[in-house]
């Protein structure tokens, strides 16, 4: 019998695309390094763990939609409702692991995208805190929800003090977990427009985009991919300008909107937990080298803030970046239940 060479060799050739085939199936970061597959900027083709819901609103004259996940508690009611709030680079999905937590120990969760971010919709509008605060007191109102818990992560942080200012009837407690906005950022970054950072944003490569994040952590894990692949693929959708434009300006919002300087004005109940590892100042990239270490310094700021907070409690989390909730989450989890339960 008689082999024909090229006949071996195409068999051969089918053996190995066959195996990068099954590679590629298998491993669908190796997938997307293939082929990044567009995101719509409103999330539809992305999976959040609880049912997502939508609020309609009307802002400046245009229809828009606030998503949210409303979660029951689990087992016995406590009676009690946590608002968790995200921060400017994430969504109400990071906050799977907290929902599962606190549902477990019989609290109802109320966890909303931000108007511009996540699953809601993403208009050209003057963002503000008191705009955002506004809107979420009428999603907890369409829900019946009197009073709630209010914990605010990262961006999310300072909502949670525009809100519990503004409703402090409603705002029970209070949680800042490693809330940006403790210090007045217009005093040490630059000024920078909204068309220099809307170019910023449309700049962001996906390199640029992962090593960002790795600044939020002070040992970086795989599972953490997840949410430096939603920015990429976002970056692939044709509609991802209009999402650029809504980040740009509630970066100008954070700048322009300091709450650092109300802090004595709180009241309620609060906590603060601070990742003593963070250094994250917004804008950072355009701080003076001199500078460099004078601005983030977590530690301080969180002793600071405590201070400046009658009513208030503080845990610090050495070797802990900036989002304790995904980094410890059994610690984090325990200091929250604890505080929520300390009545």
């Amino acid at each position: 019998m008689k082999y024909c060479p090229h006949i071996l060799v195409s068999f051969r050739r089918n053996i190995v695309n066959y195996g990068l085939l099954v590679l590629i199936c298998s491993h669908p970061f190796a997938a997307m390094a293939q082929e990044t597959m567009p995101l719509s900027i409103s999330m539809e083709n992305y999976s959040y763990p609880h049912r997502v819901a939508l609020l309609p609103l009307t802002i400046e004259g245009q229809d828009l939609r606030m998503a949210y996940m409303d979660i029951p508690p689990e087992g016995n009611p406590n009676g009690m409702t946590v608002l968790l709030l995200h921060g400017k680079n994430f969504f109400g999905a990071y906050w799977k692991g907290t929902i599962r937590f606190l549902s477990q120990n019989g609290f109802r969760v109320v966890v909303p995208d931000q108007i511009g971010f996540g699953k809601s919709s993403k208009p050209n509008i003057h963002y503000s805190f008191h705009l955002l605060a506004t809107h979420t007191k009428k999603l907890l109102d369409t829900l019946g929800v009197k009073q709630v818990a209010v914990v605010g992560h990262s961006m999310g942080g300072m909502l949670a003090t525009r809100f519990t200012l503004m409703y402090p009837e409603t705002a029970s407690h209070l949680v800042l977990e490693n809330p940006i906005g403790l210090e007045d950022y217009r005093v040490y970054v630059p000024y920078t427009t909204v068309e220099e950072a809307y170019a910023n944003e449309l700049k962001a490569t996906e390199e640029g985009i992962r090593n960002y994040h790795k600044t939020y952590y002070v040992q970086w894990k795989s599972d953490y991919e997840e949410y430096v692949q939603v920015f990429v693929r976002w970056k692939a959708s044709a509609e991802y300008p209009r999402l650029a434009m809504s980040s740009a300006l509630t970066y100008q919002m954070i700048y322009e909107q300091p709450v650092c300087h109300e802090f004595p004005y709180i009241k309620t109940k609060t906590l603060l937990v601070i990742g003593q590892s963070d250094r994250t100042v917004v804008g950072k990239a355009r701080v003076k080298k001199e500078l460099l270490s004078v601005v983030g310094q977590y530690p301080e700021l969180g002793r600071k803030t405590s201070n400046l907070i009658a009513n208030s409690s503080l845990v610090e989390l050495p070797g802990v970046g900036h989002i304790p909730h995904l980094e410890v989450p059994e610690i984090f989890h325990k200091e929250l239940l604890k505080f929520l339960n300390a009545d």
